[in-house]
C-alpha cells in the first residue's frame, strides 16, 4: 500500500458519555446523532473545506486544509450544540469534545491518515471538557491572532502515550465559558492509580468478550456473558478480581494484554468472543499469563443457546483449575447457584442490567420493564427481583418518582423477598443493603453487607455500599479504608467514589483534602451539583467565602431546584449533626440556606 507524508490540520471529536446515553435509550441516541451529522456536522465540515477521514461509532477524524478552517468549524458546531441543548435535561444532552493539532501525518492510498499528528489530536480530544476545544501549541500559533474567544492556557501537558509534554490551549464556547469554575482544579491521570492487590492471591481481569455476531444489537449479550463470569469469579475469596467497570475500559481498545495487565495490576487476563446466531452460540475464551504472554488455557464452545449457562460454568471451572485454586464445597455450590433457567428471561435481564447501569430516570424505567418481562418468564429469577428493587431505591434517592416514599417501601419489600428466595445470592443482599440504608435501618444494612461480602468478597457494589453506609453511620475513617479496597478492585473507579471520599474526609474535618477529592470529581463530571454543594461547605469552614459563593452558584446553575431541606430529610445520617455541619459550612461561607 503506497503512502504519502504531509502536514495537515487534524480534528478529532467524540460524544461525551456516549455509552451512558446509549445505555439509557440506544435507539433515540443513534437517531439524534444521525440527525446531527446530516443537518449540522457534515454541512459545516463541507463549508469549511474539511474531509471526514473516518468515523468510529460516536467519534470522527477530520482533515482540514488549514487550522483556521478546523477551528472555525469546531466553534460553529459547538455553538450550535449549545442552542440545541438548551432546555434539554443534562442526562440527555449530546455534547462533543474536540481536539485539534497541526502536524505530520501519513496518508495511505485509501485516504486513511496515520501518525503522530493523528495521535496527538486524539489525545487532545480526550482531555477536552464537554463542549470545549483543545488546541496544541502548533495549532494555536496559526489561529491566535484570529480568535474571538479567550483561550485558556493549560500549560505543558503530558498526553497519554506521547513522549514529550505539549502545551495545550482550551477554547470554551458561549455559556460554557461562564459556567467554568473559578476554582482551583486538579487533573486526573490518564492511567489509573493502582493500589497493590492483596498479597498472596492470584489476580485476574476479564475483558469484554468481542461480539462476533455481526449485529451491534447483540453487544449486550457478549457483554453480559463477560460480566457474569466476573460475577462468578468475584465470589471466590482466593482471587483478586478486577471489576467490570475497569476491565471494560479496554473494550475495542488497541492495547496489548501486558499493557492492560500492567494498568490494572493483575497477572492473568481472560479474553474471548461470542457469536450468537439463531439458537446456536459459539464462545471462545483464553486465559493469558501477562508475566510471560503465555496461554494458560484456551477453549471453544459450540452449543445450543440453552446451554449458555453451562458454558459460563465450564469457563469459570477451567479458570479455577488452571490457577490451581482450592475451593470449599460452599464455594463450588455458590458458583452454580442463581442462574436463570430460561434463556429468554436471561436476555431480558441482561438488557435490563445494561439500562439500569446508566443511573438515569429513563434508564430506570426501561430496566424495570425489562426485568419485569424476565420475571414473567421465570418468576424465581432472583437477580431480576433484586434489580427491580434497586431501581425503586434509585427512584427514591433521586426523586424520580411522584411518590418517593412509596418507591422506597416497594424497593425494601422486593429486596427482602429476593433474600428470602435465595439467601446465597449476593445481589439480593446488595439490594437489601441499599433499601435498608436509605430507610435509616443502619444495623440491618451493616448485617446485609457482611452477609453479601461473605458470599462475594470481590463485589465492588457491596464494598461501595459499605463505604456509603459507614459515612452515614459516623465511621468515616473506616469508609476511607473500604474505598481503598474499591480502588484495588476497580482502578478505573467511577467518579462518584471521589464524592464518597470527599464526604468521609469532610466528616474528619480534613476540608482541604476533601476539596482536592471534589475537584478531581469535577474534572471527570463538571455537572455534579452535590459536588459543588459540598465544595461550598468546605470553603465556608476554611473561611473562604468568595470561593464558597462561587461553588454554591455552580450547584444552583446545574440544578436550580437543589434543596438543602430535601437532603436533610433524605440523607440517612445516623447523627443529624453530621449533616448540620455541612449546612454550617454554607452559612460560614455567607450563604443563606
Amino acid at each position: 500500500m503506497s503512502e504519502t507524508r504531509k502536514i495537515a490540520a487534524i480534528l478529532v471529536a467524540d460524544v461525551v458519555g456516549y455509552s451512558r446515553l446509549a445505555g439509557a435509550d440506544e435507539d433515540r441516541t443513534l437517531a439524534r446523532l444521525r440527525a446531527l451529522r446530516s443537518d449540522l456536522i457534515d454541512p459545516t465540515i463541507a463549508v469549511h473545506n474539511g474531509r471526514v477521514v473516518k468515523r468510529t461509532g460516536d467519534g470522527s477524524l477530520i482533515e482540514f486544509r488549514s487550522v483556521v478552517d478546523a477551528v472555525r468549524c469546531a466553534i460553529e458546531v459547538q455553538s450550535a450544540m449549545l442552542e440545541r441543548n438548551a432546555g434539554v435535561p443534562q442526562d440527555r444532552r449530546i455534547e462533543f469534545r474536540i481536539g485539534i493539532h497541526l502536524g505530520d501525518v501519513v496518508e495511505e492510498s485509501d485516504g486513511d491518515l496515520m501518525g503522530d499528528g493523528v495521535n496527538i489530536a486524539s489525545r487532545l480530544e480526550g482531555i477536552a471538557k464537554p463542549g470545549a476545544i483543545c488546541l496544541s501549541e502548533d495549532a494555536y500559533r496559526q489561529v491566535k491572532a484570529r480568535l474571538e474567544l479567550p483561550p485558556t492556557d493549560l500549560g505543558a501537558t503530558q498526553l497519554k502515550n506521547i513522549a514529550e509534554p505539549i502545551r495545550v490551549y482550551s477554547l470554551q464556547v458561549g455559556i460554557v465559558a461562564q459556567a467554568g469554575p473559578a476554582i482551583p482544579e486538579t487533573s486526573v491521570p490518564a492511567e489509573p492509580s493502582v493500589l497493590p492487590p492483596v498479597a498472596g492471591k492470584p489476580s485476574i481481569a476479564v475483558l469484554a468478550f468481542n461480539n462476533m455476531s455481526g449485529d451491534a444489537e447483540q453487544e449486550y449479550f457478549s457483554d453480559g456473558i463477560s460480566e457474569d463470569i466476573i460475577t462468578d469469579l468475584s465470589r471466590l475469596s482466593e482471587l483478586h478480581v478486577i471489576a467490570r467497570n475497569s476491565s471494560f475500559v479496554y473494550k475495542k481498545a488497541a492495547v496489548s494484554v501486558p499493557e492492560v495487565a500492567r494498568a490494572l495490576g493483575v497477572r492473568y487476563v481472560l479474553e474471548g468472543s461470542v457469536r450468537k446466531a439463531g439458537n446456536r452460540v459459539r464462545v471462545t475464551a483464553q486465559l493469558i499469563d501477562a508475566s510471560n504472554g503465555g496461554h494458560v488455557w484456551a477453549s471453544r464452545f459450540d452449543r445450543d443457546l440453552v446451554d449458555i449457562f453451562a458454558v459460563q460454568d465450564e469457563i469459570t471451572q477451567e479458570i479455577v483449575a488452571a490457577l490451581k485454586l482450592k475451593l470449599t464445597v460452599g464455594d463450588k455450590d455458590r458458583l452454580t447457584q442463581g442462574r436463570a433457567v430460561n434463556v429468554e428471561a436471561y436476555e431480558f435481564y441482561l438488557r435490563a442490567r445494561e439500562r439500569a447501569s446508566a443511573h438515569t430516570s429513563n434508564g430506570n424505567i426501561a430496566a424495570r420493564s425489562l426485568a419485569t418481562a424476565a420475571l414473567a418468564i421465570d418468576p424465581g429469577y432472583v437477580a431480576a427481583h433484586a434489580l427491580i428493587s434497586f431501581t425503586h431505591v434509585l427512584d427514591y434517592v433521586n426523586a424520580w418518582s411522584p411518590d418517593p416514599e412509596r418507591s422506597l417501601r416497594i424497593g425494601r419489600e422486593l429486596a427482602q423477598q429476593a433474600v428470602e428466595m435465595a439467601e446465597e445470592q449476593p445481589n439480593g443482599h446488595f439490594a437489601l443493603v441499599m433499601a435498608s440504608m436509605w430507610s435509616r435501618q443502619m444495623d440491618r444494612a451493616r448485617a446485609e453487607v457482611q452477609r453479601g461480602l461473605a458470599l462475594a468478597p470481590n463485589s465492588v457494589d457491596l464494598h461501595m455500599a459499605k463505604a456509603h453506609m459507614q459515612i452515614f453511620s459516623g465511621d468515616p475513617a473506616d469508609a476511607l479504608e473500604t474505598l481503598d479496597v474499591v480502588m484495588r478492585l476497580d482502578p478505573h473507579y467511577p467518579e462518584v467514589l471521589l464524592q464518597f471520599r470527599a464526604e468521609a474526609l469532610f466528616s474528619l474535618d480534613e476540608y482541604q483534602q476533601a476539596i482536592d477529592a471534589i475537584n478531581q470529581r469535577l474534572e471527570r463530571n463538571p455537572q455534579s451539583e452535590t459536588a459543588y454543594a459540598l465544595l461550598a461547605s468546605c470553603y465556608g469552614h476554611l473561611g473562604r467565602p468568595e470561593e464558597s459563593r462561587l461553588a454554591w452558584e455552580h450547584a444552583l446553575q446545574i440544578n436550580p431546584g437543589f434543596s438543602v431541606e430535601r437532603r436533610r430529610r433524605v440523607l440517612p445520617f445516623r447523627n443529624p449533626n453530621d449533616f448540620e455541619r455541612r449546612v454550617e459550612g454554607l452559612r460560614k461561607g455567607g450563604l443563606t440556606v
